[in-house]
């Protein structure tokens, strides 16, 4: 029986895409909402925390957030016979060309059909570079549309494209923690697994990881390596010794695993974690000191030396370290957070006993960027699931407080009354039902609104809308190519009127796939210190934005930061973890995130008036 092609999350996001590109250039208006529709779900496997091979084996397609009925249909047949009729039939008749310019940044679907059908390139095999060739030479500049700018822009992203082309495939914090948790709980039903821990970038909880590392503790590593390759995911073994293994998982992924003695399980820790510029550091400390660090322990040098030769190692005088505790002690220094393990001041810190106490999890009392299914018909994507559905989970997860903010109805297809009407609809429910979700679970609910910064700094609703909104936030979804300047300001006239709270999804990032924008952050956290604005940490897993480097300038301001989830689903709220792990990396304590603040403190910093919360 011939076996199908395997199929990874990338590959089935990428060939949704595909077919929703068919769709736009075949006839855009007829087939806007299949278009939104493909988009949506490829978006979902792409974020999706599990394999989606795995969740079609054990019939649970429908559980991720975006695949519909008809899609999940297709998706099964994909995985059934390796192909899907329909899809075939959307995509027939179009150049395979297109859909390898459709990897370049900034080119859509019909300037890649247009660029196809006016350069005469059809096959995908060396397709960009036969493009890279045409725009050298000046071809795309003479084609109507186009112009000498336009070949040049796609100069540049032929460039930056090729230059790192797909060789580097990181996963996305969130799929690589869901993958390690599968190996790491199959690792500990092994009984010589004295304990099991993750390594390097995924330890330091990095935004994006290449390979996944892992530890074991144990006294039996012949038995734990043997067994490690009876874990189902695992499609061949690359490399095997007596202290380790590599292997390739189905999805491409691969796995290294280190066995070590328990009795040196802590120095293992420290050494495989990193990072890099950590691990030196430290290491230059431990030399002045007359000691010599490695994944074994820490050496005492003799203090002898020969001519320019440096002090040799004595193995009788190694000292091993079951705990990184104990390791980081014997260095006169406070254990230090792998998330803060970057080389950024956490060594001088520790040594000085003055590392921050970083926020947690359990310290959240809310989330105030929720979408749900209310329909604000807006232009971008609906959540899924019911006000009612929100804010059952938002109990069970213990918060306090919770916001519903949508975003911001279409301005292209609403008239000003007809914002206003849908708006004051919206707070109508809201108000209807707050006092006795609050009656009910002790969960005090806000009605918000995402909303659009415009190109030129105006809020995408209008005026007399915002009475029917207890803050707003708003973020930039469009026109990511203006200046430095004209972004900068663009943001603080966004951020001007009263009643917006937030900066959502600050540098407009997506991970792997667009760069952030440019802007004078320096700017514009003095402002938001000055005028009482908070900078969010979209925990997104595709955003992961402000990025952990900017959080720590912001507090350092004294910017007043919110950890949303920017959840589209139930399932998503599930995401604010990573928006944790990336203001742990930003030096962050609970005291610097307005979602660890009761509800009366947090009411002060909204401005809300808290008549409206009270029968």
């Amino acid at each position: 029986m011939k076996k199908t092609k395997t199929f990874t999350n990338a590959d089935v996001a990428k060939l949704l895409r595909n077919v929703s590109a068919a769709y736009q250039v075949k006839d855009e208006q007829a087939n806007r909402f299949k278009t939104i529709a493909y988009d949506r779900a490829a978006t979902a496997v792409e974020n999706a925390t599990s394999e989606i091979k795995d969740l079609w084996e054990e019939k649970k397609l429908n559980t991720i957030s975006g695949v519909g009925g008809s899609i999940a249909g297709h998706i099964d047949e994909l995985f059934k016979t390796g192909k899907v009729k329909h899809f075939q039939e959307v995509l027939s008749g179009l150049p395979k060309a297109m859909f390898e310019f459709l990897k370049l940044k900034g080119i859509g679907p019909k300037t890649a059909l247009k660029l196809c059908l006016s350069l005469r390139i059809k096959n995908s095999k060396g397709a960009l570079e036969r493009l890279k060739i045409k725009a050298r030479t000046g071809q795309i500049g003479k084609l109507a549309g186009f112009g000498k700018d336009s070949e040049k822009s796609i100069l540049n992203s032929l460039n930056e494209y090729l230059f790192s082309g797909e060789k580097e495939k990181r996963m996305l914090l969130s799929y690589a923690e869901e993958l390690s948790s599968e190996i790491l709980n199959y690792l500990r039903t092994i009984k010589e697994v004295k304990r099991a821990d993750p390594l390097g970038s995924l330890r330091r909880k990095c935004a994006t990881i290449g390979d996944i590392d892992i530890a074991v503790s144990t006294t039996k590593p012949d038995r734990v390596i043997n067994q490690f390759i009876k874990f189902p995911g695992i499609n061949r073994v690359l490399k095997k010794g007596k202290r380790g293994i590599s292997a390739l998982l189905d999805s491409g992924k691969q796995i290294d695993l280190i066995a070590h003695p328990p009795k040196a399980y802590g120095s293992l820790l420290q050494h495989f974690t990193g990072s890099k510029h950590h691990n030196i550091h430290l290491r230059e400390l431990a030399n002045k000191k007359g000691l010599s660090l490695s994944e074994y322990g820490i050496t005492k040098l003799n203090p002898e030396r020969t001519g320019n030769k440096t002090r040799k190692q004595d193995p009788k005088k190694r000292i091993a370290f079951e705990t990184e505790e104990n390791f980081y002690h014997f260095l006169g220094m406070d254990w230090i957070p792998p998330e803060l393990r970057e080389d950024q001041g956490e060594i001088e810190a520790s040594l000085k006993h003055d590392l921050p106490k970083l926020i947690q999890l359990k310290n959240l009392k809310g989330d105030l960027h929720l979408h749900s299914d209310f329909e604000t018909e807006t232009s971008h994507d609906l959540g899924q699931d019911t006000m009612d559905d929100f804010v059952k989970n938002a109990v069970k997860v213990g918060y306090r407080y919770l916001a519903f903010a949508e975003h911001n109805p279409s301005r292209s297809r609403h008239k000003d009354s007809d914002i206003i009407s849908i708006l004051k609809g919206k707070k109508s429910l809201v108000d209807k039902k707050k006092f006795s979700w609050n009656k009910s679970f002790n969960i005090w609910v806000l009605n918000a609104l995402e909303v659009d910064i415009r190109p030129d700094g105006e809020l995408a609703i209008p005026m007399k809308a915002f009475d029917y909104l207890d803050f707003v936030i708003v973020s930039i979804h469009s026109s990511f190519n203006l200046s430095r300047e004209e972004m900068t300001q663009r943001i603080l006239r966004g951020l001007s009127h009263p009643k917006a709270k937030i900066l959502a999804h600050p540098t407009g990032r997506l991970l792997g796939l667009r760069e952030g924008y440019e802007a004078d952050w320096k700017t514009i956290f003095d402002f938001c210190v000055k005028k009482e604005k908070a900078v969010e940490i979209n925990a997104y897993p595709r955003r992961l934005d402000l990025p952990d480097v900017l959080v720590r300038e912001a507090a350092g301001l004294g910017v007043k930061i919110v950890i949303n989830s920017d959840s589209h689903s139930l399932t998503d709220m599930d995401f604010i973890k990573h928006g944790v792990s990336v203001a742990r990396k930003g030096w962050l304590e609970a005291k610097n995130v307005i979602n660890t603040w009761t509800f009366t403190k947090l009411s002060r910093f909204l401005q809300l008036d808290l008549r409206n919360f009270s029968e």
